[in-house]
């Protein structure tokens, strides 16, 4: 399989060397290293990204006005091959070769705050340098990934098909979610109000998704598979979902829980110092709503899988979807009780 990729990108399949790469869970990824360059292999899984060929759309296009308007920015795109194509269609499956940027590192446990100001400046700075783009001619990857509405109805959906036994289980988490459904209509008012526009955003901020380099200065954002239009709660909320807290969603020591409010501050600054001139007045007053936006809704996908009987996001063993909301809840709780002090931040 390798040997027909690599040759229709003009390399030769003897002298390179193809490895295993990284820990994505949604694309397979290997690392090849030839004598002259090294590269990164990707395909990509298109039962979570039903036509790749729009996301490879999406990258000529972001591409051709970068090159344009911002030439000294590192955007990381496909390589074209040989046959003039940057995404190639090969036994069933979508391939793409990206050049690996040499010296760069990336960050999969977030230890300092001063690594979530260089990220969040890089998804700030990402979304700032795009702004004079028409996002209107962005295709949509994944139709409603953060439409909280709609999760929030698919919620209600597997609450009144789950089994008498998961309902009893999750009753006073179900509970604490409807009782915050304030949450979705705030969510509704933004997609109303014609002053908080749609831009180009990433909407998966995890820290894996920031390159650095040896000083650990942040250097761009990688993975652009979901670059979509949207609304930049989306990205700072992912920011505050996965940056406050020292544990990950897969923690079922609840008591580990807390919010970092030094990691809010180093967010807000990071992200504000690309963004404040371009945000508009009506979106700022939304910063620290979209730490609860993403983690409300994160917390319902897992309830409403486990619910479902966990045939989304599947489960490695008993009740993991159920710590895993627990985990969101717990976590959202921690952040509406300190949001005075983050809104004074």
């Amino acid at each position: 399989m390798f040997e027909n990729i690599l040759r229709i990108y003009g390399l030769d399949p003897v002298t390179a060397n193809v490895q295993q790469f990284g820990d994505g869970l949604i694309n397979h990824t290997w690392k090849v290293n030839t004598p002259e360059q090294n590269y990164i292999l990707q395909k990509v899984n298109s039962d979570v990204f039903k036509r790749p060929s729009d996301i490879d759309q999406n990258f000529s296009l972001l591409r051709t006005y970068l090159n344009k308007e911002c030439p000294d920015y590192l955007f990381v795109s496909p390589v074209v091959a040989t046959n003039g194509e940057s995404l190639l269609h090969i036994d069933n499956g979508y391939y793409r070769l990206f050049p690996f940027i040499e010296g760069s590192v990336s960050v999969n446990v977030l230890t300092k705050k001063e690594e979530a100001f260089e990220a969040a400046k890089q998804f700030g700075k990402f979304t700032k340098l795009l702004n004079g783009f028409n996002v209107k001619e962005l295709n949509i990857t994944i139709p409603d990934f953060h439409n909280l509405a709609l999760r929030y109805d698919q919620f209600t959906i597997a609450c009144n098909e789950a089994s008498a036994e998961r309902l009893e289980k999750a009753a006073e988490s179900i509970q604490f979610i409807k009782e915050h459904h304030g949450l979705v209509q705030t969510y509704n008012e933004i997609l109303n109000n014609t002053a908080i526009p749609l831009r180009v955003i990433h909407h998966d901020t995890k820290i894996s998704n920031v390159l650095f380099d040896d000083q650990y200065k942040g250097l761009c954002v990688i993975d652009l598979d979901t670059v979509m239009p949207g609304y930049f709660i989306s990205d700072v909320g992912d920011m505050m979902r996965t940056y406050l807290s020292a544990v990950s969603e897969e923690e079922t020591d609840f008591s580990k829980i807390a919010i970092r409010k030094e990691f809010f501050k180093a967010i807000y600054d990071g992200y504000m110092g690309e963004m404040q001139d371009v945000l508009t007045d009506a979106e700022k007053p939304y910063f620290v709503y979209a730490g609860k936006f993403i983690i409300y809704m994160q917390a319902i996908r897992f309830l409403a899988d486990y619910l479902q009987n966990d045939i989304y996001y599947g489960a490695k063993y008993e009740n993991h979807n159920f710590n895993r909301a627990i985990t969101q809840i717990t976590l959202l709780k921690q952040y509406i009780k300190l949001e005075p002090e983050l809104l004074s931040l």
